[in-house]
C-alpha cells in the first residue's frame, strides 16, 4: 500500500525538487498501447493505471520510474542527459527465481542494494535502500514475473553538462527482463583480452555504468576472434576477472576463487564461495591453464564451466555441474539452510 501511495503521488513531488525537465518528463509518463494491443485493453490499462492499480503482465514489461510505472520503451531521458554524455550512473544486475513453492523470490537483493548505495555514494546520489527494495518487488508483480533478470539503475539528469554533478538531478528505474542476458550457464569459450582492467587505483571495481566500456570493448573484441567471453588478466600475469563474471577453478578437486584487487566484489562469488568452501587467493594465468576445471560466476552467468580457454580444452567439469546444481537448488527455495538469501516477491 505504502508503494503504491508513491507510484500515484510521487510526479508531484518529482517536479517540486526536479524544476522543469521533471515537469515535463511527468506529463510524458503515459502508457503507448503496443502495435498488437486492442483500443479497449489500452483503455482499461490506462483506466487501471489511473486507479492507481498494477496493471497486468504484457508483452511489453512495465519499468518503475521516479515512482511511476511507465512503458519500458517510453522516451524518457532528455538527449542532454549526463548519464548519456559521462556515464554517470550505478546498476546493478539482480536475479529473481520461481520457487519450489508456487512463489517468487529475490536473490540476495539486500546486498546487490547496498553495493548500489555504495557507487551511487561515488557520484553523491541519495540511493534509499528501503524505496529500490520495495520498487523492484513491485516491478516483478506488475510485470507478473517470477524468473527474470532485474536491472536497477539510477543515474544523473539534467542541470548541467559539464563534470560538475552537483547541480544535476537524480533518477531511479527499476526495469525486469524475462530472459538471461549474459552466458546463463552454457560452457563458454574463453580468450585472454589485450585489453587491461580499470585498475582499483583509477576506478573503483563497483557497477559504475561508465567503467563498463573496459569490459564492452574486450568481449567485442574477443567474440571478434570467435569466442564468447574475454578474460582479463593484469600486467604480471594474474588473473583479474571475465568482462563480467568472477573466476574459479578446480585443481585435484581443491577449488579456489581468484582474487585481485580490481575485481568486482561479487555477490555469487560469495555465493559460490560459501557453497563450495573455496579457498581464495590470487592466480595465475598459468596455473588456470594447468587446472582440471575453469567456472565463471556472476548473477547472470550463474555458475558457467569453461569449455576452451584459448587453446587449452577442458574435458568434463563434475565439480562446475555438482556446484551449478546445487545453486540452483539454493535460488529456488529447495535448501532451508540459505532460506536467509532469498527475498519474496
Amino acid at each position: 500500500m505504502q508503494l503504491t501511495t508513491e507510484i500515484v503521488n510521487q510526479p508531484a513531488a518529482t517536479e517540486a525538487a526536479h524544476g522543469g525537465f521533471a515537469a515535463a518528463a511527468v506529463r510524458e509518463r503515459s502508457y503507448t498501447p503496443s502495435r498488437n494491443e486492442t483500443a479497449s485493453t489500452a483503455t482499461e490499462r490506462s483506466e487501471s493505471r489511473a486507479r492507481g492499480e498494477v496493471p497486468a503482465a504484457t508483452d511489453q514489461p512495465l519499468v518503475w520510474f521516479d515512482g511511476c510505472f511507465i512503458a519500458g520503451d517510453a522516451p524518457e531521458a532528455p538527449l542532454t542527459t549526463h548519464a548519456m554524455h559521462y556515464g554517470t550512473a550505478v546498476f546493478e544486475g539482480i536475479r529473481s527465481y520461481a520457487t519450489a513453492d508456487g512463489g517468487a523470490a529475490v536473490f540476495r537483493l539486500p546486498e546487490h542494494m547496498e553495493r548500489m548505495r555504495k557507487g551511487a555514494d561515488m557520484f553523491g546520489i541519495d540511493f534509499d535502500i528501503e524505496r529500490a527494495t520495495q520498487a523492484t518487488l513491485a516491478t516483478l508483480r506488475a510485470n507478473g514475473h517470477r524468473d527474470a533478470y532485474i536491472r536497477p539503475l539510477t543515474w544523473m539528469g539534467t542541470g548541467s553538462i559539464g563534470l560538475d554533478v552537483d547541480p544535476l538531478t537524480q533518477h531511479l528505474m527499476i526495469a525486469t527482463l524475462a530472459k538471461v542476458v549474459h552466458l546463463g550457464g552454457a560452457r563458454t569459450r574463453l580468450t585472454v583480452s589485450p585489453w587491461k582492467r580499470n585498475p582499483a587505483t583509477s576506478m573503483p571495481p563497483l557497477k559504475l555504468s561508465g567503467a563498463y566500456v573496459n569490459s564492452i570493448l574486450a568481449k567485442r573484441e574477443a567474440k571478434q576472434r570467435g569466442f564468447d567471453e574475454a578474460l582479463f588478466t593484469d600486467d604480471k600475469g594474474f588473473v583479474v576477472e571475465c568482462t563480467g563474471a568472477n573466476v574459479f577453478m578446480v585443481k585435484n578437486s581443491v577449488i579456489t576463487s581468484v582474487d585481485h584487487r580490481d575485481a568486482l566484489p561479487g555477490i555469487t562469488r560469495d555465493t559460490m564461495i560459501e557453497l563450495s568452501g573455496a579457498q581464495s587467493r590470487e592466480v595465475t594465468l598459468h596455473e588456470l591453464l594447468d587446472a582440471d576445471e575453469v567456472f565463471v560466476c556472476g548473477t547472470a552467468a550463474e555458475a558457467t564451466a569453461i569449455a576452451v580457454l584459448d587453446r587449452r580444452e577442458f574435458g568434463d567439469n563434475p565439480v562446475t555441474r555438482e556446484l551449478a546444481a546445487l545453486y540452483a537448488r539454493v535460488v529456488r527455495g529447495q535448501e532451508s539452510r540459505y532460506a536467509s538469501w532469498l527475498t519474496p516477491v
